[in-house]
């Protein structure tokens, strides 16, 4: 009788082989790495996995900022271990060019360089094939602007090592002396003089400056707007500096922001 011959111990030799056989088969497949199992393939999809989280994590931008501060704060360039696809995968980031600044309507730029290595896992089971080791590297520009989301697209990657890292430069803030050079102002101003005055006391021009004269209070407001950074301060009639209260909120973007109007017209 042609096919195998079921007895009353199992499966017949000629059954047997046929299992050893096909289980040889889906060994071969491991060994060759056929199929998307194989280490690089996994790498590859890794790399684009963790270009498109950066671009995610990079997100919309609401406070200017230089390229290279960006890149300096917000794209750790350190290998990093990996769950998955497999225990022992790692991906580094490497900045490889940076120009511009996130301000007004200018352009940022930052080149990216995704490393990954994927160890060999070997298969654990049948119908479970494993994959070799691998490796990938794959490069992503990107494009930030103000108020705006980050985009990306994928670059040829450059030959060599990168560059340092570069450094991030300083954020834009009132000076810690501030309150102190804005009190001394409102001593001595008058309703002609405040404007100017508090304008000589805080010369940068990352600072911005508003002042008002109401109910014969003198009021000052002095501030990096962007980075919702704000010194408010008034001088009463009876010639008392006082600090008014104010909800924060009303410093973000579309809201009052740095200005007198904080004390003069808070919002409702």
């Amino acid at each position: 009788m042609d096919g195998d011959r079921v007895t009353g111990r199992g499966v017949s030799r000629s059954g047997r082989r046929r299992t050893r056989v096909m289980a040889g088969v889906a060994v071969a497949l491991t060994l060759t790495g056929c199929g998307d199992h194989r280490g690089d393939v996994l790498a590859e999809d890794t790399a684009t996995a963790d270009a498109k989280h950066l671009n995610e994590a990079l997100g919309d931008r609401s406070r200017p900022r230089d390229a290279a501060s960006i890149a300096a704060t917000e794209i750790p360039v350190e290998a990093r271990p990996l769950a998955e696809p497999e225990e022992g995968s790692t991906v580094r980031r490497e900045v490889l060019a940076w120009s511009g600044r996130v301000f007004g309507d200018e352009l940022a730029t930052i080149d990216v360089r995704f490393v990954v290595s994927v160890p060999q896992r070997s298969a654990r089971a049948f119908g479970d094939t494993g994959h070799t080791a691998g490796s990938a590297t794959r490069c992503y520009r990107y494009e930030l602007r103000l108020y705006r989301s980050t985009s990306y697209r994928e670059i040829d990657c450059p030959s060599g090592a990168a560059p340092p890292p570069p450094s991030a430069a300083p954020v834009p803030k009132v000076p810690d002396d501030g309150r102190a050079r804005l009190t001394a102002v409102l001593r001595t101003a008058t309703p002609e003089t405040l404007a100017g005055a508090v304008r000589a006391a805080f010369p940068q021009e990352w600072i911005t400056v508003d002042t008002t004269t109401h109910e014969g209070a003198l009021v000052a407001a002095v501030g990096v707007p962007a980075e919702r950074d704000c010194l408010l301060l008034v001088r009463t009639p009876a010639g008392r500096i006082e600090t008014p209260g104010y909800d924060r909120e009303w410093l973000e973007p579309g809201e009052t922001g740095c200005r007198t109007g904080l004390y003069v017209a808070p919002p409702r």
